[in-house]
């Protein structure tokens, strides 16, 4: 009997000595598929320049296997939050996202690798281009840029101020243009409603859909515009959102409210436009996730942002 309950004990601790092995060979499997990869989050404008350039450079220089995945920032931040997506780096466009991880305990700062101005993009083949194209080269005539974007039959597009920066830039570009141009009523006669549906699409598709004829115009960051090789109408200062010397006394006298996920009113202000970095807390491969931010602070990583439209960093870690 006493030989009997020897034998099942031994068996017992074969077996669990077989699960332990496994748990930490998958454990260990795990680990080593981490290290292999990279996975980067952004904002959905930044589509070309991290999937064609930054990524794949990075990825070659390190041996790793890039995974990028791009939405509206703020959208992406909540899927962050939540946990829905994992990833290793978060690359935001103004700071507001990244306070949603603040607030999520998944970033504690954020530094920036680039900046962006606010630009009206127009489909070089459509009905309308002529019109763009004499503002562009300051043609003597031609009508301003807000007065085309009026032209009844005119579609212009734009991204969700719920869940992305840049349809929030844009409402205050207008606000901006309407106080700068003295044009009372502006914004509601080219923007229509907050989330007027007959404008709003999804960000990764917008430029798309105007290079496409599908819309006449669009909001576009000048970064986004550019790697999507598109003419473009050049902004302000005072307007485009770019100089965050201008924030206190002028971009700061705008605001607008909108709905949040809960139902309840939230009053949105301006952010200059500045690309923030940070590793994630939950970041399956942090050392990778730093040197990540670290390539594209430097030398070589500020030459494919400029090659790709984006400007040099400007402002603090955040």
């Amino acid at each position: 009997m006493r030989e009997f309950s020897n034998k099942k004990l031994n068996k017992k601790f074969k077996n669990l000595g077989s699960g332990l092995l496994l748990a930490s060979m998958t454990l260990g499997s795990a680990s080593a598929f981490a290290a292999d990869n990279i996975n980067v989050t952004y904002a959905g404008s930044m589509g070309v320049v991290m999937d064609k350039y930054l990524g794949p450079t990075f990825a070659k220089q390190h041996n790793l296997n890039y995974q990028g995945q791009g939405q509206g920032a703020y959208g992406m931040a909540n899927l962050l939050a939540s946990k829905k997506v994992v990833a290793d780096v978060f690359v935001s466009i103004t700071p507001g996202p990244i306070e949603v991880l603040k607030k999520a305990g998944l970033v504690d700062t954020s530094m920036p690798v680039a900046s962006t101005r606010m630009v009206i993009a127009y489909n070089p083949k459509g009905k309308f281009a002529q019109q763009f194209e004499a503002i562009k080269d300051n043609k003597a005539g031609a009508a301003p840029w807000w007065k085309v974007l009026q032209t009844p039959g005119l579609h212009f597009g734009r991204t969700d101020p719920a869940t992305d920066p840049q349809g929030q830039n844009i409402i205050f570009t207008m606000m901006l243009a309407e106080k700068y141009y003295h044009q009372p009523g502006l914004t509601k006669k080219v923007l229509g409603e907050t989330t007027n549906p007959q404008q709003v699409l999804a960000e990764g598709g917008l430029l798309t859909r105007l290079e496409a004829g599908q819309v006449d115009a669009a909001s576009g960051y000048e970064s986004a515009t550019r790697s999507a090789k598109l003419p473009y109408i050049v902004l302000p200062d005072e307007i485009n959102l770019s100089n965050p010397d201008m924030s206190a006394q002028w971009y700061d006298t705008v605001s607008f409210t909108i709905k949040d996920s809960a139902g309840k009113d939230k009053t949105l202000h301006t952010q200059p436009l500045v690309f923030y970095a940070a590793v994630l807390k939950n970041a399956p491969n942090p050392a990778a996730a730093k040197e990540f931010i670290s390539f594209m602070k430097s030398a070589e990583g500020q030459k494919i942002f400029r090659e790709n439209g984006y400007d040099k960093p400007k402002g603090h870690d955040y």
